[in-house]
């Protein structure tokens, strides 16, 4: 196994091949026991991780913003939660992102980026384009992560961020990190 220094000066497996494992655990540390996903290639490893991990609720949802509004539920019943989804599911949920907003409810949300680095779908670019402004509009919290390094720091403070600081955040994960979507 590689080693690598992190930005603390610590030694750490080599997060540009382990960033899933390493982003679980550190999602698993932060108290996550619900996630909520639309299944999605760039994040299979991780929906895999939770799903058999029998202390974490999963519900697998038919669009984005039912995962806004189960998060929210699932924070007002003591439970920290992530959702996952693709940047073409944020236009489906901003209307929905008004109730953590407004209510000042802790929302974290992990966003694989498509419509970018080596994209071969043209209907992908616009949302891919949007995402980061939209959530901004909204009122979310926009981090972006370019490597597994970079995402497992700012997934971290993330958390911080949003369970005790009772912030809205969105990490962008880089579509250049996950590489080209294969059909």
């Amino acid at each position: 196994m590689s080693m690598v220094e992190t930005k603390a000066g610590q030694s750490a497996r080599d997060l540009s091949v382990e960033w899933p494992q390493a982003l679980y655990e550190t999602l698993k540390r932060a108290g996550i026991g619900h996630m909520a996903y639309v299944p999605d290639a760039g994040h299979s490893t991780l929906i895999n991780l939770f799903s058999a991990d029998a202390d974490v609720t999963t519900n697998v949802l038919t669009t984005e913003e039912e995962g806004i509004a189960i998060a929210s539920g699932a924070w007002l019943g003591g439970m920290r939660s992530v959702v996952l989804m693709q940047s073409s599911g944020v236009g489906n949920c901003i209307n929905m992102l008004s109730l953590p907003v407004q209510a000042r409810i802790p929302l974290l949300m992990l966003v694989t980026m498509r419509g970018e680095w080596d994209e071969f779908n043209p209907w992908q670019v616009p949302m891919g384009q949007a995402t980061q402004p939209a959530l901004e509009a909204i009122g979310v919290t926009v981090l972006r992560a370019e490597t597994g390094a970079d995402l497992v720091d700012i997934v971290a403070q993330a958390t911080t961020m949003a369970f005790d600081a009772d912030q809205q955040i969105a990490v962008l994960i880089s579509q250049r990190l996950l590489g080209k979507k294969k059909w």
